[in-house]
């Protein structure tokens, strides 16, 4: 909104009105006011929260025991305050004409939507069966399908349905018409990926907001030609606005961290966790670094690979890989303290965010 509205005012001789062309300054305005807002927004919305919630989000009676005596009436939906603060500092900041950025946003509504009315039904029966797994699935599916689609036709036609790899500029494998079906793998998985790590206080945002550090990096460098080039990497014209959108999220997630850090005032709930997950699902479709994604997001690969590998080994064997899955909640059982797995995740996404910068290859 800012962007398209100064940049008509923009002349070599208001220095002042430029600053608003450049995407990095636009990038770290995006990051202070989606902090901004979150922090002001955050105590209002929560008590809200906690006035129209009573009882809080429903507790697994099958999770860890001590959650059931720790985490009753802490009020969930707190992905609300996530989206708030995201969207309205994107739409403050980014470019509104780019097309790569409505289509990501809208993806990330549409994930946070489900996940909306996925809390809710939890809320109102007070347990925790929310939407069905067919239904909730199949939305999920249908919106990262489209939104593959359109982020697919914005794509330089060399690149538009071709997967990259790593390291290798030269390596491109083309999928043709099943690239929209990888995307939407790629978006939904990684929506869900996210949900499943999201169970300790804190655990999930943060290798969130360093995923969102790297891929705005990332979108800023591959929407540059000349960066792109000098980097070996496959420019995509255009994605450097997602720079803005990541940017963003990088604030929301701060602020939000600021409520959710040990004891959580509130969770995020599958309102935050689907449409952060999406949300950085469909900006590495946009970018061509979707197998980047899965190692700066690796740990929501290994939470989510826990939960198929004990599922697939207790129904063929009724025995468990893991004392209780996902991963997080194996450590729990072995008796490890929350504040020492989450921080121990912490470190472990920090990592695996400095191997995702690596595959940025230098000459």
């Amino acid at each position: 909104m800012l962007y398209d509205l100064f940049q008509h005012h923009a002349t070599a001789h208001t220095s002042v009105f430029n600053l608003f062309r450049y995407i990095t300054f636009r990038a770290g305005a995006a990051c202070l006011t989606a902090l901004v807002i979150s922090l002001c927004l955050g105590n209002p919305l929560i008590a809200q929260l906690r006035r129209i919630q009573r009882g809080g989000q429903p507790i697994r009676a099958l999770g860890p025991e001590r959650h059931l005596i720790e985490k009753v009436g802490t009020p969930t939906m707190g992905g609300v305050l996530i989206l708030l603060s995201l969207f309205g500092s994107t739409l403050l900041w980014a470019d509104l004409t780019n097309g790569f950025v409505w289509a990501v946003m809208l993806v990330t509504l549409a994930f946070g939507a489900v996940g909306f009315a996925d809390d809710y039904l939890k809320l109102s029966r007070r347990n925790t069966d929310g939407v069905s797994k067919r239904m909730r699935l199949g939305c999920e599916f249908g919106a990262s399908l489209l939104g593959g689609i359109w982020l697919e036709h914005m794509m330089p036609p060399e690149l538009a349905n071709h997967l990259a790899f790593p390291f290798v500029k030269d390596l491109l494998l083309p999928l043709g018409y099943a690239f929209p079906l990888f995307a939407m793998i790629t978006i939904t998985g990684f929506g869900n990926a996210v949900n499943f790590t999201d169970g300790l206080d804190g655990l999930a945002i943060v290798p969130v907001i360093v995923a969102a550090l790297v891929f705005a990096l990332i979108s800023y460098l591959v929407g540059n030609h000349v960066f792109a080039d000098y980097l070996q990497l496959h420019a995509v014209p255009g994605t450097g606005e997602l720079g803005v959108f990541c940017s963003a999220l990088v604030g929301a997630g701060l602020g939000f961290l600021w409520f959710n850090a040990p004891p959580a005032a509130v969770f995020m709930g599958d309102t935050g966790s689907l449409a952060l997950g999406g949300a950085l699902g469909a900006v590495a479709v946009a970018v061509k670094h979707e197998l980047v994604l899965c190692i700066v997001g690796g740990l929501f690969v290994v939470e989510t690979l826990s939960v198929i590998i004990q599922v697939f080994w207790y129904k063929r064997t009724g025995r468990r890989v893991f004392l209780m899955a996902p991963l997080h909640h194996h450590f729990e059982k072995k008796g490890w303290a929350e504040s020492k797995i989450v921080i121990r995740f912490w470190i472990v996404s920090i990592v695996l965010g400095l191997c995702g910068l690596a595959t940025l290859k230098l000459r």
